[in-house]
């Protein structure tokens, strides 16, 4: 059953192409015009729909510039490349197939120069022009294919044993994707960094910085009583100290000049006013209060939970995961909160009646879920919390409350700090210290880390004088 299952698959699968930079033939299931066309399809269907570009014209055609430039010394370089900066303070860079590739505003803030800006856009266009997203859509295609086909000859192959043998054949087309894929990216952007007149070791700064970053977010998890965040983007796969990483980027030493182009003050000059964080068009988080000027509502989450700002919600996880607060927003409710919460909740809950902080409400009550529903400006705002079992819900109940309870309408004061954070850039003088600036810096307690990371100074670095440094304002 083995053999037959794989080699009917296989024998309806071969799908061979020369891949464009080694010109061997990669297992592929698609066309470069269907490239193309997906790498469209995804752009339309799931980016735009989960981020927005950021309004920075000079930023996005700096990027674009230095995309383009690059693109144009790489394996593919008649592909229509489309470079966009995100919107979002997540710190990541990514590439769909068919030359659609992106950075976030996020990652952008702890870059320290055009080289380093150039490194991220190359490791990204590397993934492309190697077709790694066509090979690993393709392999996805593979699997299911391989699964239809044998059970139609084979019947039982909707037993576990059938199921087991196509995940054992699907694991074995996406081996590989992964640590060889993420250093293949290294070595083709290093390439194309030195035929841009960069210095290819630029990919190894970028690689210290967000290993920085790692570090940082453990020493916050420590404060914080949480898992720190794993990063799952750009060289993740890559360890601290990678001989391999160096070897392969190495190779591309001796194509680049002998003057290499860093642009430091041309890229802290593009960058100059970034946002740093969240932007004021998406609500802004400090110190767990969000706060929305549009919508003109405020709240609390308790201090150790972790919020996230998404474009269609705003969810807040408690220590560990046991538990989660979601907020949502309803443009166009009917009826009374009662009315909305019991829709919400079914008949089965606990819903009282009341006003929180003058605005209609309706708190319901569930064996696994707790919220409530309140009314602002024509719209209506669901706060609903769950835990991982039940005793993880009782647990953090009264905390889930008291965010609801803290739901109010945005004050004149409030008002004035719905505004994003910004990176500024200033010339250190003699005696400036990083603990010294962040003393008045509004990222609070840990400022003088994120100091340190953002001008590449992390853990223990100091500013030296006469050199110009970002701060946050």
């Amino acid at each position: 059953m083995r053999i037959l299952i794989i080699s009917l698959a296989l024998s309806l699968l071969a799908g061979c192409a020369q891949n464009p930079v080694s010109g061997k033939s990669d297992f592929v299931m698609m066309s470069e015009e269907q490239e193309i066309a997906i790498g469209r399809q995804y752009n339309e269907q799931a980016i735009k729909k989960q981020y927005q570009v950021y309004g920075s014209k000079a930023l996005q055609d700096y990027v674009d510039r230095i995309g383009q430039k690059l693109a144009k010394n790489s394996h593919r370089p008649n592909l229509q490349y489309r470079f966009s900066v995100l919107d979002t303070p997540e710190v990541n860079a990514f590439a769909l197939p068919g030359g659609y590739v992106y950075i976030t505003r996020g990652i952008m803030a702890y870059l320290n120069s055009e080289a380093e800006l150039a490194a991220v856009l190359g490791h990204e266009i590397g993934h492309v022009t190697a077709r790694h997203p066509v090979r690993q859509q393709s392999a996805a295609q593979a699997t299911n294919l391989g699964l239809a086909v044998a059970s139609i000859f084979v019947p039982q192959i909707g037993s576990n044993l059938g199921q087991n043998l196509v995940n054992i054949m699907g694991g074995a087309l996406l081996s590989g994707y992964g640590r060889e894929h993420e250093l293949e990216a290294d070595r083709l952007g290093a390439q194309y960094l030195a035929r841009s007149d960069y210095d290819p070791q630029a990919i190894i700064r970028v690689l210290r910085v967000l290993k920085n970053q790692e570090l940082k977010d453990a020493e916050l998890a420590k404060q914080e009583g949480r898992e720190p965040r794993r990063y799952s983007g750009l060289f993740a796969t890559h360890p601290d100290n990678d001989t391999r990483l160096k070897e392969v980027v190495g190779e591309a030493d001796k194509l680049a000049p002998a003057k290499p182009f860093e642009g430091r003050a041309e890229f802290l000059a593009a960058t100059e006013g970034l946002v740093f964080g969240d932007n004021s068009e998406q609500g802004v988080v400090r110190n767990n209060h969000f706060r929305h000027g549009e919508l003109g509502i405020a709240l609390k989450f308790p201090e150790t939970w972790r919020v996230h700002n998404l474009p269609n919600a705003l969810i807040a996880v408690s220590p560990q995961g046991a538990a989660r607060l979601q907020m949502k927003m309803d443009h166009k409710p009917g009826g009374s909160p009662v009315e909305y919460a019991r829709r919400l909740a079914g008949y089965g809950a606990e819903i009282r009646s009341l006003e929180i902080n003058g605005l209609p409400a309706a708190l319901f009550d569930l064996p696994n879920s707790v919220g409530g529903v309140v009314y602002a400006n024509k719209q209506a705002f669901i706060l609903q919390g769950q835990g991982k079992t039940r005793q993880d819900l009782a647990a953090y109940r009264n905390e889930i409350i008291d965010t609801v309870y803290s739901f109010h309408a945005l004050t004149a004061e409030e008002r004035k700090r719905v505004k994003p954070l910004g990176i500024r850039t200033i010339t250190a003088i003699q005696g400036d210290t990083y603990a010294g600036l962040a003393r008045n810096s509004p990222l609070g307690k840990s400022a003088e880390g994120y100091l340190r990371l953002i001008n590449a100074q992390y853990p223990d670095g100091e500013p030296r004088a006469g050199q110009r440094i970002k701060i946050v304002e």
